[in-house]
């Protein structure tokens, strides 16, 4: 299993092409309650002409749950130091939900590491204080009865309806669900806090030079498409790709449409 220590956490990562230096990197950072395996279809489509590494998050996947470490900046701090340790140049960054969260403050912070950036169904605000009674009853559910008794409420968030109607995709809904009840208590906790405590960074988005590509699912409803096209208006020269029948968890459930958006994405990056 390949872990390497960043910052005190062992960190999880899944390397296509461990020692293929010709090959450009792509780097995939995962939403929250989730893994590397939301990019399964992502890496298995792009691996043949990139150098493909998807990493946990500390406190979930596979990476180690640590005591603090879990606010945006930290997390951030984490990917960079993985980036650095894996001794990468510059790369293609991917972020999903929470990745992106992170992938839009890499991008500000150390731009001269990336080549692009694609960002999905993400926002550069700071959780709508709208939802933060029900975020923070879901932390308590968590806290006291465990991801498992949750998992069923977490659906419809993390997933549109058409993915959640489809008759022929129930072994699959399942796989999700499973996988969703098999969070770990302490590290989704601390994990989701830092995502329901973010600080939003719209300010900070015309800072952003590296060609960026933002998709949306059109079902998405933890950030709609209003928040994709405030992050499209903001980023100058910036692509804006709606996925149909997605809802938050695009990667997953319209795999194809999201491969073929990036494909056309990163030709026109070279």
């Amino acid at each position: 299993m390949p872990v390497i220590k960043i910052n005190d956490a062992d960190i999880y990562y899944e390397d296509s092409a461990p020692n293929d230096v010709q090959k450009p990197v792509m780097v995939f950072a995962h939403g929250l309650l989730w893994s590397t395996q939301i990019y399964d279809e992502q890496v298995k489509h792009f691996q043949t002409d990139y150098r493909c590494i998807a990493f946990d998050f500390r406190g979930q996947g596979q990476s180690q749950i640590t005591k603090s470490g879990y606010d945006m900046d930290a997390l951030t701090e984490d990917t960079l130091g993985l980036i650095a340790a894996l001794g990468i140049d510059k790369c293609h960054f991917v972020g999903l939900s929470m990745g992106g969260f992170v992938a839009q403050r890499v991008a500000i912070k150390r731009p001269d590491l990336l080549l692009s950036l694609t960002l999905l169904a993400t926002s550069a605000d700071p959780e709508d204080p709208k939802n933060m009674p029900q975020y923070r009853k879901l932390v308590q559910a968590i806290r006291w009865l465990g991801s498992k008794r949750v998992s069923n409420k977490l659906m419809p968030i993390m997933f549109g309806d058409t993915f959640l109607a489809d008759k022929l995709r129930k072994v699959e809904r399942k796989q999700w669900l499973t996988m969703l009840q098999g969070n770990r208590k302490g590290g989704v906790i601390k994990a989701t806090m830092g995502v329901i405590e973010r600080k939003g960074i719209y300010e900070q988005l015309g800072d952003i030079t590296t060609p960026t590509l933002i998709i949306v699912g059109d079902e998405d409803v933890a950030t709609p498409y209003a928040k994709a096209e405030r992050m499209h208006f903001a980023i100058a020269g910036s692509k804006l790709a709606i996925i149909k029948g997605a809802g938050h968890t695009s990667s997953v459930e319209e795999p194809e449409q999201v491969n073929r958006v990036m494909s056309q994405f990163l030709e026109n990056c070279v």
